[in-house]
């Protein structure tokens, strides 16, 4: 597809393209590809942008090369959009100042940071530079938003401990973004966003010194569920009991992180689902098993309550997936 000087591609490879050699078009594109975003540059007349971009299952990976300009997630923005995401910058050259809730995070190449598409943001380029930014809704991540939303605009370096470990992860998927389109596209968006979990729980273990003093007993509740989702009996008395704690004690913890205990078993148990239900591996297995494996016994009301979280019921969601093999990230 042609349009002005920009540019879009899509053949048989899964991902999509776009060169942009105008400025207008590139800050059209950007908007496209993530969240309705602010651009601005001091440097349109000779503007160059390219944008490749490939997801499954509502995680989006998407390469962005391009000259030096800033891009804001302002209020007015946010406020015409429904859904959370997450968005991390992995830069691969160049640098970007990342700013938000009042933290500055001043990334070189190596480094990755996260920001939160729910809350005013900004992200400068004072130069060419390429990064990969992984965006994906926040219900995939299975830590509080509360903790998370202490990670944001926070540096973490791919050269020492858990980063090690995840950025070449995401640095080799972004060079074969191709591979989200294959059949372990879905596989691979699920591992690429546990990863990104485990390192935010390795970044808030390490402040914990610093952190509340609830900190590290409901980072063991959390584990606790996480271990414990099959369970039928899975709830505040068993949870309270094993931490020796009282249940209005537990249901304390989880009120700090803007939630509550049963909402957020239920919430695991979905996504735990859904991740089956996307799986080709588990095409066969009736839907029903799959439900009762993650602690739903009760097989009408887990179609009520995954079609209320998801908007589709179970058969449905899975219909779509023979139907492209794939589930492509909506706009936001």
């Amino acid at each position: 597809m042609l349009r002005g000087d920009l540019v879009t591609t899509a053949t048989a490879d899964p991902t999509t393209t776009t060169v942009a050699r105008d400025f207008t078009d590139f800050r059209t594109v950007v908007s496209q590809s993530f969240v309705p975003l602010h651009v601005t540059s001091e440097h349109r007349d000779h503007f160059r942008g390219r944008i490749r971009s490939c997801g499954a299952d509502d995680v989006q990976l998407t390469e962005v090369t391009a000259s030096a300009h800033v891009v804001e997630r302002t209020p007015e923005l946010i406020a015409r959009a429904d859904r959370h995401y997450y968005k991390l910058s992995l830069i691969l050259s160049g640098t970007g100042l990342l700013i938000q809730d009042d933290r500055e995070a001043m990334l070189r190449p190596g480094d990755v940071a996260l920001y939160d598409t729910h809350r005013p943001y900004s992200l400068a380029f004072e130069e060419d530079f390429r990064t990969l930014v992984v965006m994906f809704p926040q219900r995939l991540i299975d830590l509080p938003r509360d903790l998370v939303g202490q990670l944001t605009a926070v540096p973490m370096s791919g050269k020492r401990g858990m980063g090690n470990v995840v950025v070449p992860f995401l640095a080799q998927l972004g060079s074969n973004l191709d591979q989200l389109g294959g059949p372990a596209g879905v596989r691979l968006a699920h591992t690429a966003v546990d990863l990104l979990a485990t390192l935010f729980a390795s970044e808030l273990d390490l402040a914990r010194a610093t952190a509340g003093p609830h900190h590290e007993l409901m980072r063991r509740v959390l584990a606790y569920i996480d271990s414990n989702l099959s369970s039928t009996d899975l709830g505040p008395a068993q949870i309270a009991a094993e931490h020796y704690i009282s249940t209005r004690h537990l249901h304390g913890l989880f009120h700090e992180q803007g939630t509550t205990v049963s909402g957020w078993i239920r919430t695991r148990r979905l996504e735990h689902c859904r991740r089956e239900l996307l799986d080709p591996v588990h095409t066969s297995r009736p839907v029903a098993a799959i439900a009762a494996k993650w602690g739903f016994v009760d097989a009408p009301h887990f179609s009520r309550v995954f079609k209320t979280e998801f908007g589709c019921s179970p058969s449905e969601l899975r219909r779509g997936l023979t139907v492209s093999d794939r589930l492509l990230p909506p706009s936001a």
